[in-house]
């Protein structure tokens, strides 16, 4: 018995040793996350659906006219295009046959949200080239999800529009800001709006204002989400037609 415990004595250091060389060998050994760089070009193919509504004097003239960009609230998605043309621009353009604007409005497909900016850039061109739109006269607006496509959009592409509308719109990020603080924009909110509070509103206005963007805001006391009745204002139309791009 006393020579095993003779032999423990001497084993057990080496045993340890080698347990902690075995660790400090794999610890030596193992793999540290190296960082690369992947860039690539990748095509897609993609559709979408859209209303244009000209002006009934639009076929007998050979002026530019100005156009506004619509995009819809969320229950407009689908593959229904009447839907798009429940409120807003397409509906007042349907009913005043003197409404002095082209008016494009594509339809978000069901389950998806404005956040495509190629896709609706790329519509964009092909009506400009299609029609006898003035491109220093775009103008985009939309309503609660179609708010926060027009914040989206013109912050994707701020170069592209001479005025936006956004209505009721919810989530908007305040770190678009930079890129907006040259665009004239008027923000319409309900301060009752449960869906997209107000709150939102204002952190982008704040944001806006801190790079120098006076931007208009317009509350709309004690209403709710659903203000759409805004777009009967003409002087909304008014303050459009008095913004152009500076080329």
């Amino acid at each position: 018995m006393f020579p095993q415990r003779r032999d423990m004595k001497f084993w057990l250091p080496m045993l340890l040793l080698l347990i902690g060389m075995r660790i400090a060998a794999e610890e030596k050994s193992a793999s540290v996350a190296e960082p690369h760089f992947f860039k690539t070009q990748i095509s897609r193919e993609t559709s979408v659906r859209y209303l244009i509504s000209l002006p009934s004097g639009y076929r007998e003239s050979k002026q530019q006219w100005p156009l506004i960009f619509f995009l819809h609230g969320g229950s407009g998605r689908g593959d229904d295009i009447h839907l798009v043309s429940r409120y807003g621009p397409p509906e007042i353009a349907a009913k005043r046959p003197d409404f002095p604007f082209i008016v494009l409005s594509p339809q978000c497909p069901k389950g998806e949200i404005w956040a495509d900016a190629d896709l609706l850039i790329s519509l964009l061109d092909d009506v400009l080239a299609r029609y006898r739109i003035d491109p220093d006269r775009v103008y985009l607006t939309g309503a609660s999800m179609g708010g926060r496509g027009a914040w989206y959009l013109a912050y994707k592409h701020p170069e592209r529009f001479a005025a936006i509308i956004p209505i009721c719109p919810w989530a908007p990020n305040i770190d678009w800001a930079p890129a907006l603080k040259d665009i004239p924009i008027w923000v319409f909110h309900g301060d009752k709006d449960t869906l997209a509070p107000i709150g939102d509103s204002e952190d982008m206005i704040k944001a806006l204002q801190a790079v120098g963007n006076n931007a208009k805001f317009t509350v709309m006391p004690g209403r709710g989400h659903d203000i759409v009745d805004v777009y009967d204002r003409p002087d909304l139309y008014e303050w459009l037609l008095q913004r152009r791009l500076r080329h």
